[in-house]
């Protein structure tokens, strides 16, 4: 009889994740594995039910996990299974919650189709001084000329080619690779700047 019950409350959720449809997201946060250990991370697709990341230690299956998501705000799941690069976790959440979740799904997948990155809302300036320093995950840090930057995003000049999603220090600017260009790579800060701050933080003034 126990096992009849655990299988009827099994059914409704196997239901609940296949109503749910992926959204390809390019989403930057942070997550704590059950040990309390925190790394950083890229979720690259999500629903309200679950999500997949890039992430430096994939866990193990069945792991307790809390992920804050840039966005997004704070999501809490188990790890369902790992991949090369990372894991795809669960998430648990209210009705409430996961209708929520739905909405910000479908603006950030508008926001793709209608090619409205937030770069582009932000207008952008040649810094005062455009010398700044890169600073790579591996700890080594680079010079590097900055072409412009606005409240959201930087162009970079330097013969590096971080890899697309890497994350990335500029100055004391935390932001992700998002394309390659001639001369350099564009990225996009984890955080919209003060307009007041800008140069301050991204090229040191």
């Amino acid at each position: 009889m126990a096992l009849a019950q655990k299988t009827a409350m099994m059914v409704p959720l196997a239901d609940e994740r296949r109503r749910f449809q992926r959204v390809r997201v390019n989403l930057l946060g942070r997550y704590m594995l059950a040990d309390r250990r925190e790394f950083p991370c890229q979720v690259t697709d999500m629903s309200p039910g679950g999500m997949a990341l890039i992430a430096p230690v994939p866990g193990v299956a069945g792991e307790r996990v809390i992920a804050y998501v840039d966005h997004v705000g704070r999501l809490e799941g188990v790890i369902a299974r790992q991949f090369q690069n990372g894991f795809a976790m669960t998430i648990a959440a209210t009705k409430r919650k996961r209708d929520k979740l739905a909405a910000q799904l479908t603006w950030l997948a508008n926001r793709h189709i209608l090619g409205l990155p937030e770069d582009r809302r932000h207008g952008r300036i040649a810094p005062r001084n455009p010398a700044a320093r890169l600073l790579l995950p591996n700890g080594v840090s680079i010079p590097v000329r900055v072409i412009d930057i606005s409240q959201s995003g930087a162009a970079i000049a330097t013969d590096q080619r971080p890899d697309i999603g890497l994350l990335i220090t500029i100055g004391k600017t935390a932001g992700r690779v998002v394309r390659h260009l001639d001369d350099g790579f564009a990225v996009e800060f984890t955080r919209l700047q003060h307009a007041d701050f800008l140069e301050e933080n991204v090229t040191g003034g």
